[in-house]
């Protein structure tokens, strides 16, 4: 009974955690991207960002929590750093990038936004757009690896 419950909680902080991400990626950067007032971008992105860090928190912890516990339950864990464990070495890994992004965020803000005579918000904001693209298809890859691992057999 708690594997079951571990994995569904799993899930759906997972889906919470990257659909969040997918929204900013594919929504959020391509409306900030037309805007022509510098700003109202900045506004816009620190106002859906901030909220949103909020939640990520807590979906990577609870994903890493629920995560680990899955692993020891099933008694996966050796399987980690190994090729037959690829699914759950990818997904652990992407993980981890997250969880340090969100460590060091207030750090990466500061170096993108922290010299108001050098900014350059399309230079910014085309860059964050960059990296958020590279994270969402990181995140796709582990969930469709992770999902294929689990039920290649």
């Amino acid at each position: 009974m708690l594997i079951p419950l571990l994995a569904a909680l799993h899930v759906a902080t997972v889906v919470l955690w990257i659909g969040g991400v997918g929204f900013v990626t594919i929504i959020i950067f391509p409306l900030i991207a037309r805007m022509t007032n510098s700003f109202e971008a900045i506004m816009l992105f620190q106002g859906v960002e901030h909220r949103f860090a909020r939640h990520a928190r807590i979906y990577v912890a609870l994903t890493g929590i629920t995560g680990f516990l899955l692993l020891y339950a099933t008694r996966l864990q050796s399987l980690m750093f190994t090729r037959q464990g690829l699914g759950i070495t990818l997904m652990f890994i992407a993980w981890a990038f997250y969880l340090l992004v969100l460590i060091f965020e207030k750090r990466i803000f500061k170096k993108l936004f922290g010299a108001p005579e050098k900014f350059d918000a399309k230079k910014v904001f085309a860059i964050l757009s960059v990296f958020h693209w590279f994270v969402l298809g990181l995140s796709m890859l582990a969930v469709f690896v992770g999902v294929w691992w689990a039920h290649a057999g």
